[in-house]
C-alpha cells in the first residue's frame, strides 16, 4: 500500500509592527470643510507631509502618492498634510490636487493651524519638521516618508521615498491591513 503525505506551506506574511497611534487632530480640507481624525477611523490610510510651493521633494512625493492612488484598492485613503498652512489655503490645495488628478473621494489635502500641524508631524507621526534652516528650493525641511495607518489609527509602517522598493512594500502592507 502506498501512502502519500502532503506538506502544505503556509507562508503567512509577518505581522506589521505597531509604532504608535496618531493623535486626534482637526484641520481644514481643500474643499474648505473641517476634517478631524474621527473621519479616518475604521479606514486604512497613507499619509505624507508636503507643501505646494516646494521646489524639491514635494512634487516627487505627490507624484508617487498619485501612483499609489492608482495601485491601491479604492478603500485605502490618502492624506497629504500641508506644512505651509500660511500659503497652502484650501483654494491653493484644490488647484494643486487638480493638477495631480487627486481623487477627492479618497485623497484629502489638509491645512490648518501651523502649530497643530507641526505638533502632529513631530509628536504624532514622529517625523522631522523644521522651518528655520531650509534652502531656497525647500524653505521647510520635512520628512519625505510615507506613513501607513491602520483602521485603529495606529502607525504600521514608514516608507522612505529614496528606497526603490518602498512603493511595492507599501502597497503590499496596506492591502494586508484590509
Amino acid at each position: 500500500m502506498l501512502t502519500f503525505v502532503l506538506f502544505v506551506s503556509c507562508s503567512k506574511q509577518p505581522e506589521l509592527p505597531i509604532f504608535s497611534t496618531v493623535p486626534a487632530f482637526s484641520l481644514i480640507e481643500r474643499s474648505n470643510r473641517p476634517v478631524d481624525s474621527r473621519e479616518l477611523a475604521g479606514k486604512v490610510w497613507v499619509a505624507d507631509f508636503i507643501f505646494t510651493q516646494c521646489a524639491g521633494m514635494c512634487p516627487v512625493m505627490t507624484g508617487k502618492m498619485r501612483l499609489l492612488q492608482d495601485r491601491l484598492p479604492a478603500e485605502i485613503h490618502l492624506v497629504s498634510f500641508s506644512v505651509d498652512p500660511a500659503r497652502d489655503t484650501p483654494e491653493v490645495l484644490t488647484e494643486y490636487a487638480k493638477r495631480h488628478d487627486a481623487d477627492p473621494t479618497r485623497w484629502l489635502f489638509l491645512t490648518g493651524d501651523k502649530d497643530a500641524i507641526y505638533r502632529l508631524s513631530i509628536e504624532g507621526f514622529k517625523l522631522g519638521l523644521d522651518d528655520t534652516s531650509g534652502t531656497a528650493a525647500e524653505p521647510i525641511t520635512h520628512s519625505t516618508r510615507f506613513v501607513l495607518v491602520d483602521r485603529q489609527g495606529r502607525i504600521r509602517g514608514y516608507y522612505g521615498m529614496d528606497d526603490e522598493t518602498a512603493p511595492d512594500r507599501l502597497v503590499e502592507d496596506a492591502k494586508s491591513l484590509l
